[in-house]
């Protein structure tokens, strides 16, 4: 499967940008799909995840009450609907997906997920 993330861009504080994520080359009918963002220097980090199944949500508590995770079953696409952008979520955004049924970081690490979207960037100046 193939992954593409698009919808990055320059915002200033209090902004939102709403990012995408296609899948192509499976119909996607199972599995977690997460998005993670990595800053200059830093860790890439959990940002939030869907289970295609179902639809239940998870997100790290930096962005817990503003930014939404969604999926278009019929699109194959997930989104990152990002509200009240601030500097500090300046990154690199990437989108992966795991079809696994068991993952050891709870689907919260990078390595929890074996497919990769090339990334978007993310920039929020204030």
């Amino acid at each position: 499967v193939q992954l593409q993330a698009s919808g990055g861009g320059l915002v200033q504080a209090g902004a939102s940008l709403n990012l995408s994520c296609a899948a192509s080359g499976r119909t996607l009918s199972s599995g977690t799909m997460g998005w993670f963002r990595q800053a200059p220097g830093k860790e890439r980090e959990f940002v939030a995840r869907i289970a295609w199944s179902g639809g239940r949500t998870w997100y790290a508590d930096s962005v817990k009450g503003r930014f939404t995770i969604s999926k278009d079953n019929g699109k194959n696409t997930v989104y990152l609907q990002m509200n009240s952008l601030k500097p500090e979520d300046t990154a690199v955004y990437y989108c992966a997906l795991s079809t696994s049924f068991y993952a050891p970081g709870g689907w919260r690490a990078w390595d929890d997920y074996g497919s990769w979207g090339q990334g978007t960037q993310v920039t929020v100046s204030s």
